[in-house]
């Protein structure tokens, strides 16, 4: 297992210090993730502190620990990091059953656990514990934005998704949200699939004969290119693509779908506020590069853990530390965020976007259609509290 540490060699809590663990993937099936979330939190902690990593005359530490994609290297990761390396929060992981595993654990520790970017519903729903805080968004959330992309009187949506709980949440919550529309056929690969060949066959032989318009919607992260599907000639049935917002790796199978709508979590041309700008210019300064879809999310939870210790005084005690956070609001690159006090889920925007080509660039751009606030989507409390 890979761990490394900012600030301090020591994994033993030293006083006047405060312990975050991040836990996520720094290798496995979505490594690039768990990058861009890692390089976010990094700068999201020192824009909270003003580059000092200093708060009420503590010094942060930052652990860093790879959970390599799997549920029960996470687990025991957190556990450890509770226990040993004495972290007062931790943040991650980056996969959604990776969170499941760890959630109990949390509970078990009664230490608070904000989740960062896994994405499941499940996780701020049945499976949620009062310990557990989401910056990520959920899967009704995608939802709820991408139907408003795509949904429509007639229209025929078919479904391409992960096995796993990212995928099948994310679907479940679109069929709950599309109103107008059908959702015809769900289709699920492997996450580690290479070739898309027969589940587009499938797909395509539900949706060709049907009347009206006829969408596959992809819910996709990490390795494998499902886009390459459009080779199969879908105009000449009058198919079309949609899809959320991914990363800018993924988003060069977009220069191939120019006009194709969904909604984005984030794309760092799209928010419009103080907080992004100084996201972006910092992340151009250090890596030379605009900051990826995950990189957001990643400060935005450094940000909500240095807040929640402000107002704490810098007491790092789970029960102070949930008194401050329910209800909490806080400046991200997503504008406003709050933690919902009935499920600790970040309400926050999300982006109806338009597919672009630039040939400056080596992905397709999402151009802003309407950014959806948070209080016009309904989301639903799922965790019966």
């Amino acid at each position: 297992m890979l761990a490394t540490f900012s600030l301090s060699s020591s994994v033993f809590a030293q006083a006047g210090e405060i312990r975050i663990v991040h836990i996520h993937s720094m290798t496995g099936p979505q490594e690039d993730l768990g990058r861009q979330t890692r390089l976010g939190l990094q700068i999201g902690l020192d824009y909270a502190t003003n580059g000092t990593r200093m708060l009420h005359g503590k010094k942060i530490v930052l652990i860093e620990k790879d959970d390599q994609g799997k549920p029960d290297v996470g687990k025991a990761l957190l556990a450890a990091a509770y226990s040993d390396d004495k972290a007062d929060i931790a943040i991650g992981p980056t996969m959604s059953n990776v969170a499941l595993a760890m959630l109990p654990v949390a509970e078990e520790y009664k230490k608070v656990l904000i989740v960062e970017p896994a994405v499941a519903d499940s996780i701020t729903g049945d499976k949620w514990n009062r310990y557990i805080f989401r910056t990520g968004r959920n899967s009704t959330q995608d939802a709820v934005a991408n139907a408003a992309a795509i949904d429509g009187p007639g229209v025929s949506i078919a479904t391409l998704a992960q096995d796993y709980a990212f995928g099948k949440d994310g679907v479940r919550a679109l069929k709950a949200a599309i109103k107008k529309g059908t959702v015809v056929h769900e289709e699920y690969a492997p996450p580690t699939t290479s070739d898309f060949t027969a589940s587009a066959q499938r797909i395509i032989d539900k949706l060709k004969d049907r009347p009206g318009r006829k969408v596959i919607w992809i819910l996709w992260s990490g390795a494998g290119n499902p886009y390459k599907i459009i080779d199969m000639d879908l105009k000449r049935y009058g198919i079309e693509v949609a899809s959320f917002g991914n990363t800018f790796a993924a988003m060069a199978a977009y220069k191939n779908l120019p006009g194709m709508q969904g909604a984005s979590t984030y794309y760092f041309g799209l928010p419009q506020n103080k907080v992004n700008d100084y996201l972006v210019a910092e992340h151009q300064k250090r890596h030379g590069i605009p900051p990826d879809t995950f990189t957001a999310g990643g400060f935005s939870a450094g940000v909500a853990a240095v807040t929640a210790l402000r107002k704490t005084g810098g007491e790092t005690g789970s029960a102070k530390l949930i008194e401050a956070m329910e209800g909490m609001s806080f400046e991200s690159p997503k504008g406003t965020m709050t933690f919902r006090k009935e499920d600790h889920q970040a309400m926050q925007s999300m982006y109806h976007f338009k597919i672009k080509v630039d040939p400056a660039l080596a992905w397709g751009v999402p151009e802003l259609v309407k950014e959806i606030k948070p209080e016009e989507m309904a989301i639903p409390v799922a965790n019966k509290r």
